[in-house]
């Protein structure tokens, strides 16, 4: 297969983090961000190969040959790293501190 790319995504500090979250947590977290990415995927024609715990895998040029694979692929990256980014100033805003009158 000479004309594929693959792309491997992994959140650095991912074990650490979820060993101290719970379960529910880290499974809203990782549904969110992958659910994104498959998304961002179907639109760019980019195929999901798996997920693995915290690991993303997909890949252009199969199971359809296509000659901008590379061009494809570091377009999809490009989205799902604007789409974590995105997804991470949510995260803060809503995980934040904040000041309001008590009642």
């Amino acid at each position: 297969f000479s004309d594929t790319t693959v792309m491997f995504s992994d959140i650095a500090g991912f074990t650490a983090w979820s060993s101290v979250r719970e379960p529910a947590h880290v499974f809203t977290l990782l549904e969110t961000l992958y659910g994104a990415f498959d998304r961002i995927a179907q639109r760019r024609g980019v195929f999901k190969v798996e997920t693995i715990g915290d690991s993303y895998v997909a890949v252009t040029g199969l199971p359809e040959p296509r000659a901008d694979h590379a061009v494809v692929m570091a377009k999809f990256a490009r989205d799902c790293r604007q789409k974590v980014d995105e997804l991470t100033k949510q995260l803060a805003r809503t995980l934040g501190p904040d000041t309001a009158e008590l009642l």
